[in-house]
């Protein structure tokens, strides 16, 4: 855990290094590094998944940080990675942290719609304190809406309101989620 949370600290302060080595004369690829923090549940069904989670139904409420970059390639696409840690407040998770490839359309004049794509650790308060990790895929798609979008007269903002939903292996859980982003 601690050389995840050591990789995770290294990989966020090289965001500050990719705005800066943004290239904004002419260029038509634009990099937007972006932090955000989130909350919502995670209700695990009552049935194995592959990872193994036990099929009792464990379910939890949780507070998530994310930290990502995504790129402009080509008109309204945009592709990017993203990472994430997860501390459970209640219930039975005691935290979750992973990562994700991204694709989106932006939509509107600064707002998004994504999928993405990931691997997802998964560790359950209901287990023990020594208790190891739950591992596997994980898959979701949401929106980013920017004010901009929603009245707002500015051409775009820094801030966007997340809303998204996850799932784990073979759609074994379900993971709303809703918070606040901000790009650089």
């Amino acid at each position: 855990m601690k050389t995840l949370l050591l990789t995770a600290v290294a990989a966020a302060s090289l965001i500050p290094v990719a705005a800066l080595a943004q290239d904004d004369a002419g260029s038509t690829r634009r990099i937007e590094p972006y932090v955000g923090v989130l909350g919502g549940i995670h209700n695990f069904d009552s049935e194995t998944s592959k990872s193994g989670i036990p099929p009792v139904g464990y379910k939890g409420r949780m507070v998530e940080g994310v930290a990502g970059v995504n790129v402009d390639v080509a008109g309204p696409i945009v592709l990017g990675v993203e990472g994430n840690a997860a501390k459970g407040v209640s219930g039975d998770i005691d935290w979750e942290y992973g990562a994700a490839g991204r694709v989106g359309v932006k939509a509107g004049k600064d707002s998004m719609i994504f999928g993405k794509v990931g691997y997802r650790w998964v560790n359950f308060d209901a287990l023990g304190s020594n208790s190891g990790d739950y591992h596997g895929m994980n898959y979701g798609a949401g929106v980013e809406l920017s004010p901009a979008d929603m009245g707002g007269s500015a051409a775009s903002s820094n801030i966007r309101l997340r809303v998204q939903a996850d799932t784990d292996g073979n759609f074994h859980s379900i993971r709303p989620m809703a918070g606040v982003v901000a790009k650089f």
